[in-house]
């Protein structure tokens, strides 16, 4: 099942979040500093040992002091970067394999690019619900997949 909300992504009760992270893993703005401050210090250490962060690919780490079992740390490219569409759904897959790996049922993740990396809203929001869906067509843990907004402008 996938489901688009609106909300926090720091208050879901679910498996796994997944990060909208840069490559150093260490926290910064929009989602990916709301996750750390929420998470706590502890989050910051795990994540550092793992940087760099590619675009299109993913880490993943404790939680912290969230109600998730784990962070997935996903790095997305900039819409102007080439093929950023295509490292966007790498970026995607990456991280809900490493979901499917860690036998999570439940799955949050922000439209990842959407924010500060420039994606345009529509276009990320169609790569994300389309990994979404192929992926949980495949996967034998993962049964739900929430993308949260933050604001409306991505509903």
């Amino acid at each position: 099942m996938i489901e688009v909300i609106e909300g926090d992504i720091v208050t879901q009760m679910v498996d796994a979040i997944i990060n909208a992270a840069g490559p150093g893993l260490r926290g910064g703005g929009g989602v990916d500093g709301a996750i750390h401050r929420a998470a706590g210090p502890a989050l910051r250490r795990a994540s550092m040992k793992l940087a760099p962060c590619p675009p299109g690919e993913a880490r993943i780490t404790g939680a912290g002091r969230l109600h998730a079992k784990h962070i997935i740390h996903a790095v997305g490219p900039r819409w102007r970067d080439p093929d950023a569409e295509a490292i966007l759904a790498r970026c995607y897959a990456a991280a809900f394999q490493l979901a499917e790996s860690h036998a999570c049922q439940t799955v949050a993740s922000p439209f990842i690019s959407c924010g500060v990396f420039g994606f345009p809203a529509e276009i990320g929001r169609r790569i994300a619900l389309d990994c979404g869906e192929r992926f949980l067509a495949s996967s034998q843990h993962v049964r739900r997949i929430t993308f949260v907004s933050f604001g409306r402008a991505q509903l």
